[in-house]
């Protein structure tokens, strides 16, 4: 009998394996059934990629200057080495610079959503889970936060409190909180009302115990979708805020900071803005796609019309 229950049991263990494995290859099989995911995917880990492992495979040093090889073309080659992407006015390497401005963006854009999405998680999960009067004063600080134009408020946060990297991603941060609020807190008076959260009550489970375990795991996803989208839009902000002097300094070197120095030069030496924008703007359809796909992913009133 031990030996029939023990090969029972194996069997068992046998046919629950391919089901454990199951899960992750049917999200690799919905992803590629979706081109738009799929490409937004490969576009995302290659940045990523890109930002890790571009100390690696630069050609040349970001920072390394060759006044002889001042504005040359794409495809240019000397003794020192080849320009595929052609040089700057300080015959810097445009390749080697988009790798290195990687960096910054992944780190600016992933840094600061999270900060942004764990305040605006936070604050829309308080306000519409107590609702009454604190929800509606909560919610007036949203909205006239929100009559703010974003790039106006950073820019007018960047020209008082000054730039760097570290300071850009804080404001960034803690400006960018008000849309996850917004769309949270409208996510929490819907799913407050539904029949398992009554049933907590019922059961005796606390107030606290209920927010955190029945009415956060089913917002988050929410959460995720927009803070998915709202990298792309982050990075843009960067890209903007270098352009116009109020985000990184040199040297450390960003995308914005190559357009910045080649617009003098757009008629003379196109590729030192041409290649930082399409960079940009590879960058954030990648990320849009992404999020987008995770929408129709996680969101089930998509699920169910698909």
């Amino acid at each position: 009998m031990d030996v029939q229950h023990s090969s029972q049991a194996r069997v068992g263990q046998i046919a629950d394996m391919p089901a454990r494995r199951s899960a992750p290859m049917r999200l690799l099989a919905i992803l590629l059934k979706s081109p738009v995911g799929m490409a937004g995917s490969l576009i995302v880990t290659g940045i990523v990629l890109l930002a890790f492992f571009g100390p690696l495979i630069s050609p040349q040093d970001p920072q390394g200057r060759n006044l002889r090889a001042r504005f040359k073309a794409p495809g240019y080659t000397d003794d020192i080495g080849s320009y595929a992407l052609g040089t700057d006015q300080l015959g810097r390497d445009i390749l080697s610079r988009i790798i290195a401005g990687s960096r910054v963006s992944v780190l600016v854009g992933v840094v600061s959503v999270l900060i942004s999405g764990t305040l605006g998680v936070i604050y829309g999960l308080i306000s519409g889970f107590v609702g009454g009067i604190l929800d509606s004063v909560l919610m007036r600080i949203v909205d006239g936060l929100l009559a703010i134009p974003f790039i106006i408020l950073v820019i007018a946060i960047s020209g008082v409190v000054g730039a760097g990297l570290s300071t850009l991603i804080l404001i960034l941060g803690f400006t960018g909180w008000t849309t996850y609020a917004r769309v949270i807190r409208g996510e929490v008076l819907k799913v407050r009302e539904m029949e398992y959260v009554i049933a907590a009550y019922a059961l005796g489970q606390n107030r606290l115990k209920v927010m955190l375990l029945h009415i956060m795991p089913n917002v988050i996803s929410s959460a995720i979708v927009l803070a998915a989208v709202q990298v792309g839009v982050t990075i843009l902000a960067e890209s903007s805020l270098s352009f116009l002097g109020l985000g990184v300094k040199p040297p450390t070197v960003t995308w914005g900071l190559m357009l910045s120095d080649g617009r003098q030069y757009i008629n003379s030496a196109w590729w030192m803005t041409a290649y930082p924008g399409i960079a940009i703007t590879i960058t954030v359809l990648g990320v849009v796609f992404l999020g987008d796909w995770l929408r129709d992913l996680l969101d089930p009133n998509v699920r169910g019309r698909a």
